[in-house]
């Protein structure tokens, strides 16, 4: 199953650095740049208003037969991040969560909660782990109707204030996939 290691892989590489940033007013062209659309991989994606949260490029390409990364929300004062992956649908989004917490749980320092329905699409699922005690995180996995499974992995550390993960939650509710 190359595309499990692949997304494992992607959470246990993630990691937050903490820093501190100076908010500044958000301008018009900011405005503009709220929202990432990929028509090729078929999805969306919203950052919070702001300078705090910018898209940052993964990966890219096509996701015919393995797992693109496209783009990375990133939060720069506090290293938290929302990676999306795209993968082809050979499995439903349960299955795959499912075998995500299971891959997760066999990892040293992974602790993950039981794979639940969440409110981020129709049939999305979901689940919430921490990576030692620094590092928290929760996984969203959407079905789209094109032949792809949508991936979102968001980080934190532990210790960030309640306004990161409040835009992690806004980040993975703005998802729209076709």
């Amino acid at each position: 199953m190359r595309w499990a290691g692949v997304l494992a892989l992607g959470m246990v590489c993630t990691a937050c650095s903490h820093a501190t940033g100076a908010s500044r007013p958000e301008s018009s062209e900011e405005s503009a740049q709220l929202r990432y659309i990929d028509p090729a991989l078929g999805f969306e994606i919203e950052r919070p208003r702001g300078d705090a949260w910018s898209f940052t490029a993964g990966e890219g390409g096509a996701a015919t037969d393995s797992v693109a990364v496209p783009v990375i929300v990133a939060h720069r004062a506090t290293g938290a991040q929302v990676v999306v992956q795209v993968a082809p649908a050979v499995a439903t989004p349960i299955q795959f969560a499912q075998r995500l917490t299971s891959g997760l749980r066999a990892r040293p320092g992974f602790t993950t909660t039981d794979v639940e329905p969440i409110a981020v699409a129709d049939g999305a699922v979901g689940f919430a782990f921490t990576m030692g005690e620094q590092v928290a995180g929760r996984v969203a996995v959407v079905g789209g109707t094109s032949g792809k499974v949508y991936v979102l992995l968001a980080t934190w550390p532990q210790d960030a204030p309640p306004s990161v993960i409040s835009g992690v939650d806004e980040i993975l509710r703005s998802l729209k996939c076709s």
